[in-house]
C-alpha cells in the first residue's frame, strides 16, 4: 500500500488546468536529439514513479524565454504533465504526453486538452501536427506509441513558440530531470 500523503499533490495542476490550459518515447539511454545524453534510467524509474507515470512518458522541450514550472510537474489522468512558463512569466503552455497515436484520420476526432465543445482543426507540419480548437491551439508530436501535447491558449503564446517546443521534444538529460524533481525544501512543505 502506497502512502499516498508522500505522492506530490496533482489536484492544484487540475485547478491550474484552465489557467495553463494544459489538456515522446525512447528506450533506455542514448542520446536524444538534441546531442545530450538522456538521464540515467534507474532514475527516470524513479522519478516518473513518484510522479505515477509510466517511464517512457516522461519528455521536456526547450524553448529560450521558457522554464519549466516545477509545481506543475507531474501525473494528470495518466498522462506526464508539466507547465513552461515565460521567464517574465506572462505566458505558459503545458507539455502532456501519454500513450497514443495520432493519424490524419484521428486527428480531427481527438479533442484539444479541456476543448471538447469545438471543432478541432489539424495540419501536417513537418513530423508534428498544428491543431487548433476555440482558443487553444498545440503541437502535437507522436513519437512510436507515444504522443507529446505542446498546447497553450492561442493568444498568449504564438504559434512559433509551439513549433519551437515540438522540435525540441527530448528524453530529459540529468540535469533536466533534476530540475523536474522537488527541491528538498519543497518537501519538507
Amino acid at each position: 500500500m502506497t502512502d499516498d500523503s508522500r505522492r506530490p499533490m496533482m489536484r492544484p495542476a487540475r485547478a491550474l488546468l484552465p489557467l495553463f490550459l494544459l489538456p515522446v518515447l525512447l528506450t533506455g539511454c542514448g542520446s536524444d536529439k538534441n546531442g545530450g545524453t538522456a538521464a540515467d534510467s534507474a532514475d527516470l524509474d524513479a522519478a516518473a514513479r513518484s510522479w505515477g507515470v509510466a517511464p517512457e512518458l516522461v519528455y521536456v522541450t526547450e524553448v529560450s524565454g521558457y522554464t519549466v514550472f516545477q509545481a506543475s510537474v507531474g501525473e494528470y489522468e495518466d498522462e506526464f504533465v508539466t507547465a513552461y512558463r515565460s521567464e517574465e512569466g506572462a505566458s505558459k503552455f503545458g507539455l502532456f504526453a501519454g500513450h497514443g497515436t495520432l493519424t490524419a484520420e484521428s486527428c480531427p476526432k481527438q479533442p484539444l486538452g479541456e476543448v471538447t465543445d469545438k471543432p478541432v482543426t489539424c495540419e501536417h507540419d513537418g513530423d508534428a501536427w498544428y491543431r487548433t480548437a476555440g482558443e487553444s491551439h498545440e503541437y502535437a508530436v507522436p513519437i512510436d506509441a507515444v504522443v507529446v501535447h505542446l498546447i497553450a491558449d492561442a493568444d498568449k503564446v504564438d504559434r512559433a513558440v509551439l513549433r519551437k517546443a515540438a522540435e525540441a521534444v527530448h528524453r530529459p538529460d540529468d540535469s533536466e530531470l533534476a530540475a523536474l524533481l522537488p527541491t528538498p525544501d519543497d518537501a519538507d512543505t
